[in-house]
Order: structure tokens, then sequence, then C-alpha cells
């Protein structure tokens, strides 16, 4: 069996880390709740086995790991739905332990920051979350911290901003990107004139394939950001230019979000975090770079580029 498990393979990051770990020769289980997604995207991929688990069930977890050396955890749940988070961690971290996982991942995001209270966060700044969403994700990240605390299994903790690239739809650019394509007008939530930064999804895999293989990795957090400080509007504009057409968007605020939200559970779970929209969370990974060297920062405008052309 391989030594690699990918705990929720089925998205946009997973296949990433599918192809970075490919590059390198290794081999690597994919792991999701359903088989006919699994194998939509892996079912060819001569480096992947695909194993079906239920993630309410620690046994469940324990059988589809066992064998595994190394997990990367990157499992969704609906946005309505959050405090799913650190039930399903639990109940991860100890079908791991039950069997036999050495280490374990978890790509984590900015939400346990809360409002930031510098310029940059590193990974020192206060972990104070004021949304549930924020707390739920820092319950979360908890756990996985005290279960390598106890010895029995090594954790680490990758934060991500918001992603966006090939197979990105759920964004703040994915409506840019298809509107671009298709000559409409692109949906955004506002305001998009705020900085911003955004990772380009190959070099996330790229990053996590890197850092699960330094042992000093683990038993700490690390963050990653973008390829620089930009925002939702000067991004939308480059997908525009870079697709020939003139840009075109409707932009929602918080109050329009809180109207639409009556009709959409997704809409309205976005009011609570819209902080992050007039508060931005910029991280600073300069830890992580002393940790791993060059990161890997796609240009803006290439990765435009690239995600334009795979739609």
């Amino acid at each position: 069996m391989q030594s690699l498990a990918l705990i929720g393979a089925s998205g946009s990051l997973g296949k990433s880390i599918a192809a970075a770990l490919k590059a390198k020769g290794l081999f690597y289980r994919v792991i999701g709740r359903s088989e006919s997604s699994l194998r939509a995207t892996f079912g060819t991929d001569s480096f992947a086995t695909i194993t079906t688990w239920n993630p309410d069930s620690p046994e469940s977890t324990r059988q589809s790991l066992a064998g595994a050396d190394t997990a990367i955890y990157m499992v969704g749940v609906n946005y309505w739905q959050f405090e799913l988070h650190p039930q399903l961690m639990k109940k991860t971290l100890d079908g791991a332990i039950a069997a036999g996982v050495k280490k374990l991942l978890l790509i984590a995001t900015v939400y346990p920051f809360g409002k930031p209270q510098t310029e940059r966060v590193n990974e020192d700044h206060p972990r104070q979350p004021h949304t549930f969403k924020g707390r739920m994700r820092k319950e979360q990240e908890d756990l996985a911290l005290a279960a390598h605390d106890t010895g029995k299994i090594q954790t680490a903790i990758l934060r991500l901003p918001d992603f966006y690239g090939p197979g990105v739809d759920k964004s703040f650019l994915g409506s840019a990107f298809q509107a671009a394509k298709t000559g409409k007008r692109a949906q955004l939530i506002g305001p998009i004139d705020m900085p911003h930064e955004f990772v380009y999804i190959p070099d996330g895999g790229a990053t996590v394939a890197r850092l699960i293989a330094e042992a000093k990795a683990w038993g700490h957090a690390w963050n990653l950001g973008g390829a620089g400080v930009t925002s939702t509007k000067a991004m939308v504009d480059e997908i525009f230019a870079h697709a020939g057409r003139k840009t075109k968007y409707m932009v929602a605020g918080k109050t329009l979000l809180r109207i639409f939200g009556l009709f959409n559970p997704m809409v309205r779970e976005l009011v609570e975090m819209h902080y992050l929209l007039t508060s931005p969370v910029i991280l600073d990974d300069t830890r992580l770079k002393n940790l791993l060297g060059e990161l890997p920062k796609t240009p803006y405008k290439q990765g435009i580029l690239q995600t334009l052309a795979s739609i």
C-alpha cells in the first residue's frame, strides 16, 4: 500500500498535491467519500490507489489509512456546517493513530486569526477568531497540535489564503474566469479594491509535497502567502484583459449578501466572513521560506493565463 494518503483528495488542492507527488515519482492513496468522484479524477492515474471512507467513523478512517505513513488532511464541509470541522478532525486523528499513521498535515485557512492586528500576519499572530467559523477552525487546529503533543502522531498545519487556478471554482475569482471566457458579467463580492492575495493552486500542491518531506516541519503551523499583494479588482481586470474582453462585473456588498442570503444558505454564510474583504489577512510566510528555501510563487499574470487556458 502507498505510504502517502490524501484525505479529501477530490478537490482542486488534492489534485494539485497529487500532481506534485507524481512529479517526484511518489505513489499515493486518495481517500474520499465518493468513489465515483475519486474515479472521475484519479481513475486513469497509475500513481493513485482509490479508497473510500466514512469520515464519521474512526474505524473507517483506520481501515482507509492502514499502512500509510503520512496523511494530508483537506476535508471540506458545507459552509453552513462548520461545527463538523473539529468533530471530523477528532475522529480522523483517532483513526489515524489507531492505524499507525506517523504524520498528519492539516491544510488550514486564515480564519483562526480573526481580524488582523498587524499589516502582515505571521505564525505568532494571536489566534482570536471573532466568528463561529473561525472558532471551529481554531478548534480543529488545536486538536491537531494537541495530538502532536501526545507523542502518538506527528502533526503540522499549513495555512493558505484564497486559491485560484485550473479546476478552482469555489473562489472569489471563479466567476471572473468563467465570465471572461463567455463574455458574461462576473458576479463579485466587494469591496473589490482592498489588498488581497491569492495562491495559485499548483504552487500550493508543490509546497505541500516539499513540506511533508521536511523533518523540522512537524509540530508547527506554517503560513503560505500568495505571489504578492494585489486586489480582486486588479485580478479581474487582468483576467478580462488576457481573455481579450472588456471588463464586466457586478459587485455585491454586505447588505446585498444579507438579502441574497434569505434565499441561498451558502450566500447567507458569507456575511459572517465579510470582514476578510474589509480587514484583509495578508500572510507572512518568511518562516516557511527559511525552512524550505525559495517558495513557488507563480506570477499572477502567468497564473491567470494558465487558468484561462484550462477552461
